[in-house]
């Protein structure tokens, strides 16, 4: 009888292998993962659904720092603030490709709905200045001064300027702007700020800057007399420009700017180039990717830029970096014709971006005129909306929320830290 030959046993079957979980990552792989999100808002979602890809966030300046670097701040859109006695309006920036970015447009409060009012039918609004996600606000009928932050829906009042503002001026006092100096991307308080108030004499520059830390008003001392200043000037500086840590202030004749750092609470003057001289309607003073001082004259649909920079003494000067004639971009992208757009106007420059628009408005304000934005540094003009607008235009730029930045959350529970130890 043949013998069968000795089959080996069968295997015992394996347990089937630990799934991976999100601790078994670490921040690092969980950064690389966060990097490649398309904007703020998506980053915001995702940090906020899970404790792991928070703590990731927030444990690394050098992560959000390389974030911001890759990722254009999200503009939501534009305030208008009309010419009259109307409430600002608000026109949203439309992303069909980014869908964060349209839910963080319809979870503020773009319409201003929580601003208190006496009177319904005229609220008595109007914008100052937008910046770092909020709004620097003034009641025409109560004279009060506000911030507002339309995405978290917080309302500041400040406390009414002094009247010793004006004390030891000579000639005619003039009143001229107020700015909002919010604090800086990594401040881990983003409620805190700072509101600037500006005034001059019939030579001299003061302002008054008021804390949210100490509720006060401090008082700067009178500016040195400015260069070049006829006597009988009464504007003699045209309104001012939020620059980077700057407040800008180009003279209505002159070749030459005043210029407040908000770092130091100190005046200086710098010249401007000749070309420019008498010329603000031309231009605009704004800052770059990097945070220099530039300034963007549209001459009918060319673009002259001007970078403030050392020169081969090291002395600051405003060099004339390049001359970038857009008409034919605009025309493309439009699908209209030069007689229709007639020139370009500039309104902002933000962070790199400029800001502007065809002209039909600016000629009849019945007509709708296109918004564009151009990046000083990839060169690349877009399309933002078509309409017809009779106002001040504000770009609303979405800021770091207080939320990602600071301490390092821990990723898990007390109960999970419990069950981890008893294993």
């Amino acid at each position: 009888m043949a013998s069968h030959s000795q089959q080996p046993p069968p295997p015992e079957p394996q347990a089937p292998a630990a799934p991976t979980t999100i601790r078994a990552l670490s921040d690092d792989l969980l950064r690389e993962i966060l990097i490649r999100l398309p904007s703020l808002p998506s980053l915001i979602r995702a940090a906020l659904s899970c404790r792991a890809f928070l703590a990731a966030v927030r444990s690394s300046s050098a992560f959000r720092r390389r974030f911001r670097a890759l990722h254009t701040p999200p503009l939501l859109g534009f305030f208008v603030d009309p010419d009259g006695d109307e409430m600002p309006s608000f026109t949203p920036i439309r992303r069909r490709s980014d869908p964060d970015l349209a839910a963080a447009v319809r979870g503020a409060d773009v319409f201003l709905t929580r601003l208190p009012s006496d009177d319904d039918v005229f609220p008595g609004w109007q914008i100052l200045e937008c910046r770092g996600g909020c709004l620097l606000l003034h009641n025409w009928m109560t004279k009060q001064i506000a911030t507002y932050n339309p995405l978290t829906r917080a309302l500041n009042p400040i406390p009414t300027m002094p009247n010793k503002i004006s004390h030891n001026h000579r000639g005619k006092f003039m009143p001229m702007d107020y700015f909002l100096l919010p604090s800086h991307d990594e401040s881990t308080d983003r409620s805190s700020f700072r509101v600037v108030y500006s005034c001059h004499d019939k030579s001299r520059v003061r302002a008054a800057v008021f804390s949210s830390a100490t509720r006060q008003w401090q008082i700067l001392p009178w500016s040195d007399p400015a260069p070049k200043q006829p006597a009988s000037g009464k504007y003699w500086l045209l309104g001012g420009t939020h620059v980077n840590r700057f407040l800008c202030w180009s003279h209505s004749w002159h070749a030459y700017m005043v210029i407040l750092d908000t770092s130091t609470l100190q005046f200086s003057f710098i010249d401007l180039p000749d070309v420019l001289k008498g010329q603000g309607h031309l231009y605009k003073a704004g800052d770059t990717k990097d945070g220099m001082l530039c300034i963007v004259a549209a001459i009918e649909f060319m673009l002259c830029i001007w970078f403030r920079r050392a020169d081969a003494d090291g002395v600051d000067k405003w060099i004339l970096e390049s001359m970038i004639q857009l008409e034919g971009e605009v025309l493309q992208a439009t699908e209209g014709s030069r007689d229709e757009h007639e020139q370009l106007k500039v309104f902002a420059v933000l962070e790199g971006i400029v800001y502007m628009s065809t002209y039909e408005t600016f000629r009849d304000s019945t007509l709708p005129c296109w918004y564009l934005s151009f990046c000083l540094e990839t060169r690349k003009l877009e399309k933002l909306f078509y309409s017809k607008t009779d106002g001040h235009m504000y770009p609303y730029i979405m800021a770091w929320p207080s939320s990602l930045i600071g301490p390092a959350v821990d990723s898990c529970s007390s109960e999970e830290k419990q069950k981890q130890n008893k294993v």
